[in-house]
């Protein structure tokens, strides 16, 4: 009910302070599961990323613990089924719950950057990601989202097809890595006038 409630609301704001286009809608699957990768320049990523999918298929997102001790915020992003990450760390709490999720057939958001790259740019990855595609096996969907310079212009949305990494060892996690950034990156420069 509250995910519902703030999905169309954050849906009604981007559309009229933004407009935004949606490229490859057609490679989002029906359902879950699957992981959304997207590269992270702004603090609305997370919910324009969760507003491309479909109400019905919750988003649950990683994000950064210290979001959750905000008091207000903190309550809103655990109902929005958002769930802590210690960065910096392994957090293997972390990666248990978005493999759970993922396990019952649910949608989780992730950001392979770990955080805002401020440049407007597309950043380097992080491991985590790339270890939650691999040990979960499910399809990733890499996600390029590029923001107006102001209000009122409209935020270019593209969406790549599935892809499902294998590997194994570090390894196999520094090259995943590098693959899932690859994909959001050719789904970015897609968004190049």
């Amino acid at each position: 009910m509250i995910y519902r409630f703030f999905h169309a609301f954050f849906n009604l704001l981007f559309r009229t302070l933004f407009g935004y286009s949606i490229s490859g809608k057609n490679h989002l699957p029906p359902r879950g599961p699957f992981i959304i990768c997207a590269n992270h320049t702004s603090w609305f990523d997370p919910p324009l990323a969760g507003c491309i999918i479909p109400a019905k298929n919750k988003v649950h997102f990683m994000a950064k613990e210290e979001l959750f001790h905000i008091r207000f915020l903190g309550w809103i992003i655990k109902k929005m089924g958002a769930f802590p990450v210690r960065r910096s760390t392994a957090d293997r709490k972390a990666i248990r719950q978005a493999l759970r999720i993922l396990e019952e057939g649910g949608v989780v958001g992730l950001f392979p950057e770990g955080t805002r790259i401020k440049t407007g740019e597309l950043g380097k990855p992080l491991q985590g990601a790339a270890l939650i595609a691999m040990k979960s096996q499910k399809p990733v969907v890499p996600v390029a989202i590029k923001w107006p310079p102001g209000p009122f212009k409209r935020i270019r949305v593209a969406i790549g097809a599935p892809v499902v990494f294998q590997g194994s060892g570090k390894g196999s996690l520094e090259e995943i890595s590098a693959q899932i950034m690859e994909e959001i990156r050719k789904q970015w420069v897609s968004l190049t006038p």
